[in-house]
């Protein structure tokens, strides 16, 4: 067995090796890491499936992670991830599965004693070859051509929550104490309580992504950046949303799971991230983007967010309908508050004419509906821009429009508004 392991290894090191050789471009070979991270992530959770659904196990070994032997894992991570998105040019997709699966069908049964197959093994190799290869590779080849921006976004974001949410927290507990058991044995209401409070912590990074693609042009992940410099959504009041959202849910697991281990690994995280990666990050950043970002790290702090937000730039704009009550009571409200770099605009005086409220941000960036006006909520302060981030969430947003058009306020055309253009201040 101890050959079979090295060989499982090796082999894929091997090739992963000679793709990185011979693929020059450092965006291509980010993609291939970040292929071989889903790959692994995936694999993990597949194990997982596997041993519930008795498609197959592996016998006891050293150097396993819940059963899975490390060599393996990153070997079979290799080959469904980084391999293939470097030999991308020669293996067009469809190709690639089809080695995959042909590689999988051969040296699977070869690996007894070490992997024992079950009768039903062939339904876990075709679940796993769509539900991880095959997400793994899209992300690896779509992040190196810099194609379907929306789509890997997503798949990121699937592969990032798996990641801090699921496996380091089992790596912690299986390394050091807790256990997700003492998580699920919470008295009543806690559970739901805590997942509730973990997603509402979690709504700034959420949204940070989303304000990555849609107004930088880019994804976290740092092969693959925005090409233009995000000060808006989230980082209008504090320059790591993302690392606050990750860390927090952790903290909130790390009690509830009985895990000093989690606890110390969530504070050595955000102290790496605080000191190394900030060190690195603000090098990145002010050579691609310079007087602008110094600009806004001079009034917005890594860690602790601010009361009201830094907004440069030209100031976005609301249309509301004056003839609509619910519209007359946005435009107060957002008055009386003194929402920044925002300007209140009758609707009526759109063109082409609208059916429901627009925000245009300076740069372009546009959101009808409640989405306007949960937009517009960020210029207020945190608390309201926080209701607007959850508003803006996916699926909540379509709950909320749909909500809104049935029961608060019917799409209609805008009627002429009772006062003039004004504005909300600077």
């Amino acid at each position: 067995m101890t050959a079979a392991r090295y060989l499982c290894l090796a082999l894929p090191a091997a090739l992963a090796l000679t793709g990185v050789r011979l693929e020059r471009d450092r965006r291509a070979r980010g993609a291939a890491l970040l292929a071989f991270v889903a790959a692994a992530v995936g694999v993990a959770a597949l194990h997982e499936v596997a041993k519930v659904a008795g498609w197959y196990t592996f016998a006891p070994v050293d150097g396993a992670f819940r059963g899975l032997p490390v060599d393996l894992w990153l070997g079979w991570a290799a080959l469904w991830g980084a391999v293939p998105v470097l030999f991308r040019r020669v293996l067009p997709l469809p190709v690639a599965l089809g080695l995959l699966a042909w590689l999988d069908l051969v040296a699977m049964p070869m690996l007894y004693p070490l992997v024992r197959l079950e009768p039903t093994w062939l339904v876990g190799e075709a679940a796993g070859l769509l539900a991880v290869a095959l997400p793994a590779q899209l992300l690896g080849r779509w992040t190196a051509d810099g194609r379907r921006l929306g789509a890997r976004v997503v798949l990121q974001l699937v592969v990032f929550s798996a990641t801090v949410l699921w496996l380091l927290p089992t790596a912690a507990f299986e390394l050091g104490d807790g256990s997700w058991a003492h998580v699920a044995g919470l008295p009543a209401p806690w559970p739901p309580v805590l997942a509730q409070v973990g997603l509402v912590l979690a709504v700034p990074g959420l949204l940070a992504v989303r304000e990555f693609a849609v107004r930088g042009g880019g994804t976290p992940y740092p092969w693959d950046p925005p090409s233009r410099l995000v000060t808006t959504g989230p980082y209008a009041y504090v320059a790591n949303p993302m690392q606050l959202s990750a860390a927090g849910p952790l903290a909130l697991l790390a009690p509830a799971a009985r895990s000093w281990t989690l606890a110390v690994a969530t504070a050595a995280a955000v102290a790496f991230s605080a000191g190394v990666a900030r060190i690195h990050e603000r090098h990145e950043l002010a050579g691609r983007f310079g007087p602008p970002w110094y600009a806004y790290r001079r009034h917005v702090r890594d860690w602790l967010p601010r009361w009201r937000p830094y907004l440069p730039g030209p100031a976005a704009t609301l249309w509301l309908d004056g003839g609509c009550g619910e519209c007359r009571a946005v435009e107060r409200f957002l008055r009386e508050r003194g929402a920044r770099r925002l300007t209140l605009a009758p609707a009526d005086q759109h063109r082409p004419p609208l059916w429901r409220s627009r925000y245009a941000g300076g740069d372009g960036h546009g959101e009808r509906g409640v989405a306007a006006v949960a937009r517009a909520l960020e210029h207020v302060n945190l608390a309201w821009a926080w209701l607007g981030w959850s508003l803006r969430l996916p699926g909540v947003a379509w709950l909320a429009q749909l909500v809104t058009d049935a029961m608060i306020a019917a799409p209609h055309e805008a009627r002429p508004a009772r006062a003039g253009r004004q504005s909300t201040g600077g």
